[in-house]
């Protein structure tokens, strides 16, 4: 997984709309970027809503917020105008992204080990260069810690 002082990757994903982009679009600017598992589970909805509440604050103090899954670019749509979300939502299919984050790892559920996205954030200085990780997020509070730190900047 990537750590503080590593470099945000180069990596294209699809927004919600099926149009790549590229996170370096970002540079010069700070990001907030989260890893959730899928989209319209509860807790990827309840992280998705938390960000979109304080979507004004991010975007008050110049900071996007890009969240990623590997969900295919009409569930993120889907799944956007469902709960009014707010945030930029990203497809990384191929897993490009949770690759070079990595955010893909070996999971465990009722003893059954399987591959998929472990829910992280990352926050990035203007330069590109990561200020703080997050990984294995607990949902409840955790947008609000992230504007927090990104508010720091």
């Amino acid at each position: 997984m990537l750590e503080v002082g590593d470099v945000l990757p180069d990596v294209t994903l699809k927004d919600a709309d099926g149009v790549d982009f590229n996170l370096s679009r970002y540079r010069g600017a700070p990001l907030a970027v989260y890893f959730y598992p899928k989209a319209d589970t509860p807790g990827c909805t309840n992280e998705a809503k938390d960000f979109t509440s304080l979507q004004q604050d991010f975007a008050a103090i110049g900071v996007p917020v890009v969240g990623i899954s590997k969900d295919k670019p009409a569930k993120l749509k889907k799944f956007a105008d469902k709960y009014g979300l707010a945030v930029t939502l990203a497809s990384d299919e191929p897993g490009t992204a949770c690759e070079a984050f990595g955010t893909w790892v070996e999971k465990s559920l009722y003893g059954r080990k399987y591959m998929g996205i472990e829910r992280a954030t990352f926050l990035f200085d203007a330069g590109g260069k990561a200020v703080r990780v997050w990984p294995k997020v607990k949902v409840k509070g955790h947008a609000a810690e992230v504007l927090e730190a990104a508010k720091a900047l």
